[in-house]
């Protein structure tokens, strides 16, 4: 069963907290094992200096490595972050980021997922996580 994007929006709508949602996140692509979203640029979001937080980027990447398993396996199902590393290589400032979550490996209670977080119009990585889950159903 493929993912629609509608459907991608709808998992998103449904399953994260109040907090993620403001983030405006919003699903740019779907296919096979992977999953694209884009975090749009807010002041609000942006730490000393005007750079996008670290902390919004990596709810962004959890969030992504979510829509890229629900892709995966043609629908949502509960799953919970075991492990997620990132590291930041260049600030964004004033730009929406497209968040790229690819799995590596997707088992029947596990996946782990790369994701990389590019400023919109470049092709510079920003910045690089891996990721862990346990799927719980």
């Amino acid at each position: 069963m493929t993912l629609t994007l509608a459907a991608a929006e709808k998992i998103l709508a449904d399953n994260f907290a109040p907090w993620v949602l403001d983030l405006g996140l919003a699903v740019v692509s779907v296919e096979g094992q992977e999953a694209v979203l884009r975090l749009p640029w807010s002041d609000r979001l942006a730490r000393e200096g005007g750079g996008l937080s670290g902390q919004a980027l990596m709810a962004a990447a959890d969030t992504a490595t979510v829509i890229a398993v629900a892709t995966a396996r043609g629908g949502f199902v509960p799953m919970t972050t075991v492990q997620q590393s990132i590291s930041f290589q260049r600030a964004v400032v004033g730009a929406d980021v497209l968040v790229r979550a690819r799995l590596t490996k997707a088992g029947k209670r596990m996946a782990f997922a790369d994701i990389t977080m590019t400023a919109e119009g470049t092709e510079e990585t920003a910045a690089h996580a891996t990721a862990v889950y346990a799927l719980l159903g």
